[in-house]
């Protein structure tokens, strides 16, 4: 993932998103309209842009969208949550996962 940053354009090679000039300091996105943003506010909103596409290919793998997976997983859990420091040989535990 990379966003290129020019006097006049901010891009990026994962999504077709981009943030345009709007002089003076400012920039426009292209999928937030009639918002005019600071620079760094340009850039934080390629790379969320960049993300959910990471998020959407993420969900085809289960059969959903990227909106059905993040509404899902920021639902809460229907789940008791295993007690993670249960003695009955681990069965209990939740494996952490850690980004890379």
């Amino acid at each position: 993932m990379a966003v290129r940053i020019t006097r006049s354009r901010i891009v990026s090679d994962v999504t077709s998103h981009y943030a345009s000039s709007a002089g003076v300091g400012g920039w426009t996105v292209s999928f937030l309209p009639g918002r005019r943003l600071s620079r760094e506010q340009a850039l934080t909103a390629l790379r969320a842009a960049e993300e959910f596409a990471r998020i959407q290919s993420q969900a085809s793998t289960l059969g959903l969208t990227g909106l059905e997976l993040v509404g899902l997983a920021e639902s809460r859990c229907p789940w008791r949550r295993p007690d993670v420091s249960s003695s009955d040989g681990g069965k209990g535990q939740c494996e952490v996962l850690t980004r890379r």
